[in-house]
């Protein structure tokens, strides 16, 4: 237990500078029963009027924390701060030692009053100051955030603007592709068509040039008998000729301008002519009636040579055109030979 402090007794000629009364000087106080019984008075009256400053302190701490607390709830609903201006709490200090504990008020205390310093600078500060550093902070996390969130957001979209771009892209070089795939193989096409028809139209100058040096044997005539026709009329079982079955003195033409090297009566053949060209090729003219040239005269395209007739095996009267190739015993087809010429039998 703490001891008693020494009771004062007021004398005449001070004053005291907390009661507002006159003191001269203080005596030792020891305690008695009769000291320590309540006493009515003066002492009485003093315990009152320090309980009434204590209460007083007590209002004003509280008023000033309420102050504070508006500050701060003041600064954090965005309006400016206002700045308060606090008064010495030196005297809240020693009359109420607790003071520190309370909320919002033991800031206000600092132990640093020794220095004299701390203090002033703490009364002056406004108290809207914490508020602020709390709202501040709060906002800068806030839009930290909010910048991750759109970073990451704008990262996406670039991410997902990337692989479109890209697919785009893909899809259209494959069209493109494909289109010149097509239109490669249409121009291949077109190029090929183009070039045949090009080389139909030069053969075909060809021909006509060249049919302009060769000409049919007969005029008019109707084909009995083609190339490769099997039968037993003749002697190989097929039909080595073409047959042009005319009336009997139709006039025979050289094919083509040449040499003749055999004109005569052969057998199954009847009256035969036959023509060498200069490339080799014999064109035998067979079943004639009749002969008009001899053996080693030349000829030319359209001269005629003889008559149609039916001598030899036959079956009619007609002319029996062979074409033997470099004056091969086999024969080819004289109606595709003559197309090869230009004509068209």
């Amino acid at each position: 237990m703490a001891s008693n402090r020494p009771a004062p007794e007021f004398l005449h000629g001070s004053t005291d500078s907390e009661f507002g009364v006159e003191q001269e000087s203080w005596e030792e106080w020891n305690p008695t029963e009769e000291s320590v019984r309540p006493v009515r008075g003066r002492h009485r009256v003093s315990r009152q009027r320090g309980g009434l400053a204590r209460s007083s302190t007590v209002l004003g701490v509280g008023v000033i924390a309420a102050v504070g607390a508006g500050g701060i709830a003041t600064a954090q609903g965005g309006k400016p701060p206002v700045h308060i201006s606090m008064p010495d709490l030196s005297s809240v200090k020693d009359s109420l030692p607790d003071a520190k504990s309370l909320p919002g008020v033991g800031a206000l205390i600092s132990d640093s009053d020794e220095s004299g310093s701390s203090s002033s600078a703490a009364s002056a500060a406004p108290l809207t100051t914490v508020g602020n550093g709390q709202s501040d902070a709060g906002e800068a996390l806030r839009a930290r955030i909010m910048q991750q969130a759109e970073t990451q957001q704008d990262a996406a979209d670039a991410k997902a603007q990337a692989v479109a771009q890209e697919a785009a892209a893909k899809k259209a070089a494959a069209e493109a592709a494909a289109k010149q795939a097509v239109a490669e193989k249409k121009a291949a096409a077109e190029k090929k068509a183009a070039e045949e028809a090009a080389k139909k139209k030069a053969e075909a100058e060809r021909l006509a040039q060249l049919a302009k040096s060769y000409k049919l044997p007969v005029a008019s005539y109707t084909v009995t008998g083609t190339f490769g026709q099997p039968g037993s009329m003749w002697a190989s079982g097929y039909h080595t000729g073409l047959d042009f079955a005319a009336p009997t003195g139709t006039p025979i033409y050289a094919i083509h301008s040449g040499t003749v090297t055999e004109a005569g009566y052969a057998n199954a053949y009847g009256y035969r002519t036959i023509i060498t060209l200069d490339d080799g090729t014999e064109l035998w003219f067979c079943h004639q009636s009749s002969i008009n040239v001899s053996v080693g005269q030349k000829v030319n395209t359209g001269d005629v040579i003889g008559r149609v007739g039916a001598t030899g095996n036959v079956t009619g009267p007609h002319l029996h055109l062979e074409v033997h190739p470099g004056g091969d015993a086999t024969g080819v087809d004289p109606a595709a030979w003559l197309r090869g010429k230009g004509l068209t039998p």
